[in-house]
């Protein structure tokens, strides 16, 4: 079994070098301290958190609270973030929330329940209040959300995520560039104040920048992001609604494939009759038939961001910081150019 020594010798450093960096010691360059990260990844090393905690007398752990526990973005992001946070030295505890909880009260409760020395949100809401927040009494981060609609100062929270309104308007823009003006949004919701809402108003922008009227007929709501027969039946509904439409923006990766599905049992052929585009850039959707065009989320380095976020935020306090990404275009064969 690996053990520090190893390491040490592996990256030509002192033992005391390779100490620093696992405790997460400031007085480490960081070239270094990658150098060393690097090297315990590639040789597995396990840090010995049990004999660690036997000299605490503080708690190391930081918890990880995941609402929305049928996300499949979530899973690369959770893989990321658990790695850099063991190697840092420190322990994370996962806790799943269903989409209706209130995670800044479960996130209150568990800190004082398990001596928690910092909280990451995966997912939540975006209209936060001072008096909400003030019940989260240790450094905490909100990973791919923002607080958008809500009063809190910039400098009273820290955040990791895209610029949803952005990253929809993009996604449209693709669909105007090869010709579709009539296209049809599949949404979870349009006032929910969360990324839903803000995906639809990107989606509303784009159509406005291009001189295209919004119609309320093609916006097809499911109510969800993971139930593949609403999100079908939603489609369904848009199709009876409407069949001239020749494209669809998908708010969501996996809402796109539920849509496809039903496109085609209703006789539309992607990307021939409709082209569909989506966010998210899940690697499932890069195994679909035709493979789907989409707005990819960085994950691993929003994941690299979130672990390193808390960290410096439990070694100093108060340096919060607001962190946005941008999406990237992944082509796909579900998307076509308009013919005249």
């Amino acid at each position: 079994m690996t053990n520090i020594k190893d390491i040490a010798l592996h990256c030509g450093v002192a033992i005391s070098t390779v100490s620093r960096v696992l405790n997460d010691h400031p007085d480490v360059s960081e070239e270094t301290r990658e150098k060393v990260l690097r090297a315990v990844d590639e040789l597995h090393y396990i840090p010995n958190t049990s004999a660690r905690n036997l000299v605490r007398t503080s708690s190391d752990t930081i918890a990880l609270l995941v609402k929305g526990v049928n996300n499949p973005f979530f899973s690369k992001l959770i893989k990321v973030i658990d790695r850099e946070i063991t190697l840092r030295g420190y322990t994370l505890e996962l806790h799943q929330m269903d989409t209706s909880a209130d995670e800044l009260r479960i996130g209150a409760q568990l800190t004082n329940e398990r001596k928690l020395i910092g909280i990451l949100f995966l997912g939540g809401r975006f209209n936060y209040s001072p008096e909400e927040m003030a019940l989260i009494r240790v450094p905490s981060v909100f990973c791919t959300y923002t607080n958008t609609f809500g009063t809190l100062d910039a400098g009273s929270y820290s955040s990791v995520a895209i610029d949803d309104k952005q990253a929809a308007r993009d996604a449209v823009e693709a669909l105007v560039s090869l010709g579709h003006r009539k296209i049809a949004i599949l949404t979870d919701n349009e006032d929910d104040h969360s990324i839903s809402e803000l995906r639809f108003q990107g989606y509303k922008d784009a159509l406005a920048s291009h001189g295209i009227p919004f119609d309320p007929n093609l916006v097809a709501c499911t109510g969800t992001f993971s139930d593949m027969h609403a999100i079908y039946d939603a489609t369904g509904s848009l199709l009876a609604r409407d069949s001239s439409i020749t494209a669809i923006f998908s708010i969501a990766d996996l809402m796109a494939i539920a849509a496809i599905k039903a496109l085609s049992d209703h006789g539309k052929r992607v990307p021939e009759d409709c082209s569909v585009v989506a966010i998210d850039g899940l690697e499932i959707s890069e195994f679909m038939l035709p493979t789907l065009t989409t707005l990819v989320q960085p994950a691993e380095e929003m994941g690299l961001v979130c672990a390193k976020t808390i960290i410096d935020l439990i070694k100093r306090p108060g340096k919060n910081r607001q962190y946005t990404f941008e999406t990237t275009l992944r082509p796909g064969g579900s998307v076509k150019r308009l013919e005249s």
